[in-house]
């Protein structure tokens, strides 16, 4: 039987994961449109494309990785049989936030901007780099969100938080 303070770690880890997994997939959805698009018109700019589609798929692999980081550090993970106390669980918890929220928010966003480098780059191929920067800008907050989720992990682990 589990622990409230095990369900509310899971819970932590769960947000992690499927708020930023959703955000990804809404983000690569509406580049797949808009590249499925160009790609039908100028099949060669299919590798260019396929870059800036993917991008907004970056912030479900943080969440990801720090759901799995969330499990081992709290002993869920590898049979150790932890018991988490309620304290420790919300501290686990509000650790996997700040990438849940960013990477869902960053993602559907670098979505938007990705699908505006592909309509960029289907006028201009040679600017495909310029919409790829772009792109990569609106990652930087999810980045900062995986910082903060590690950081706030660690916190839990220690017991600072």
């Amino acid at each position: 039987m589990f622990s409230n303070g095990t369900v509310i770690t899971i819970f932590g880890a769960a947000v992690a994961a499927f708020l930023s997994g959703a955000g990804s997939a809404i983000g690569v959805r509406a580049g797949g449109v808009a590249a499925a698009g160009v790609t039908s018109e100028k099949p060669e700019l299919f590798g260019k494309l396929l870059v800036l589609q993917a991008l907004p798929g970056t912030q479900g692999i943080y969440g990801f990785l720090t759901a799995v980081l969330i499990l081992v550090t709290s002993g869920l993970m590898g049979g150790s049989g932890a018991q988490i106390s309620v304290s420790q669980g919300w501290a686990y918890f509000f650790s996997g936030l700040p990438i849940g929220i960013l990477g869902l928010v960053s993602a559907i966003y670098q979505g938007k901007v990705a699908v505006a480098a592909i309509h960029m780059t289907a006028k201009q191929p040679e600017a495909s780099g310029k919409g790829i920067t772009m792109a990569v800008l609106v990652e930087t907050y999810a980045i900062l969100g995986l910082l903060v989720s590690l950081l706030l992990v660690l916190f839990a682990t220690k017991g600072i938080i």
